[in-house]
């Protein structure tokens, strides 16, 4: 096994200090908590803590509601470069309800929220109709949103675009990678369509808007919808052969990469070993290294590096669960498996 080399801090130097994020997170902790033991309407009200892919409240019955809010990043401004603004609604969707399904949860309804300084009635309308493709690819309600005109505040085409997604999930069925993930268990990967919603800082770093102009495979190729999860997930909640718990977490690769998003499914003294041989990583992450010096671990600890989204199983559970998700129409691959250790992403 061996570690990847050390980091070069790219993203630091493209503009985005994580670590300010973590600190924000320390220092907002204490008003979140205090919060989360109110019971509105006598329900039993928050479950766990900050931290998990989605927030969970428990209304009774035996049912928990799974939320999640999140949005594109400077992947509007490639749309805005390009003239498209039909397919970032998708990615908006998708970087919600995949979190929502990590936990096992079904989405339920979406609702969205638009922000411009000018409001372009045709741009709004596209991207609603990218909101509502995505959400037919997951199953929820488009429920509603917000559109809001802020002159002075957004600069000449500029817009930002957020979502927010609940589901719900039986208890008996939650997937609580935290709690349940096990030595042993067997790491699969669903691919990815490219860098889904994250790193574009860093890649309007390495690549001009002249080169992104005149290169249109490479923009298509940066600009593909974040692929939707959930119909593969939810094969693995409603597959006979998988019940009674088969399945232990699920992690959504999305900003911070392996090295981020792997360890919040894991429980302490576990880590993960993954086998990079298992997977084709697409060109456009060879091509961005390439151009941008990024190093190998500063391309693992930025971007999902073709996998979107990680399942830990149960090691006899790994072919029925495979099956599950590809006849659902997913791309699963056996990535790895989880093994002792600190809290580690490992690669052989």
């Amino acid at each position: 096994m061996i570690r990847l080399g050390e980091s070069t801090d790219a993203y630091g130097d493209a503009g985005v200090d994580v670590t300010r994020g973590y600190r924000a997170l320390d220092l907002m902790r204490s008003h979140i908590e205090a919060t989360q033991a109110l019971k509105p309407a006598g329900l039993p009200g928050v479950v766990g803590g900050v931290g998990g892919f989605a927030g969970l409240f428990d209304i009774g019955g035996g049912r928990l509601l799974a939320a999640g809010a999140d949005g594109v990043g400077t992947k509007l401004k490639l749309a805005t470069l390009a003239g498209r603004h039909d397919t970032i609604g998708i990615d908006c969707v998708a970087m919600c309800v995949n979190d929502v399904a990590c936990c096992g949860a079904q989405p339920l309804f979406f609702l969205d929220y638009i922000a411009s300084g000018r409001t372009d009635p045709q741009r709004v309308a596209d991207v609603v109709a990218g909101v509502a493709n995505g959400c037919t690819q997951a199953g929820c309600a488009l429920l509603g949103g917000e559109t809001a005109e802020m002159p002075g505040f957004y600069a000449g085409d500029d817009y930002d675009l957020a979502g927010f997604a609940v589901g719900i999930v039986d208890k008996d069925n939650l997937w609580d990678g935290k709690v349940n993930t096990k030595v042993g268990d067997v790491l699969i990967g669903l691919t990815s369509s490219g860098p889904h919603s994250n790193g574009f800082s860093l890649i309007r770093q390495v690549f001009s808007e002249e080169r992104l102009k005149s290169d249109q495979a490479l923009l298509d190729a940066l600009l593909a919808p974040t692929r939707i999860y959930v119909k593969e997930l939810m094969a693995l909640q409603s597959s006979p052969t998988m019940a009674g718990g088969r399945v232990h977490g699920a992690a959504h690769i999305t900003g911070g990469g392996f090295f981020e998003n792997i360890p919040r499914m894991l429980p302490p003294g576990l880590s993960a070993k993954i086998d990079r041989s298992t997977w084709q990583v697409p060109a456009v992450f060879d091509e961005l290294a390439k151009a941008g010096n990024v190093s190998e671990h500063d391309m693992f600890g930025t971007f999902n590096m073709g996998i979107g989204l990680v399942v830990a199983v149960e090691p006899d559970a790994i072919y029925e669960a495979r099956d599950a998700m590809y006849d659902a129409g997913g791309h699963p691959v056996i990535i790895g498996e989880v093994v002792p250790g600190d809290g580690e992403v490992l690669f052989v």
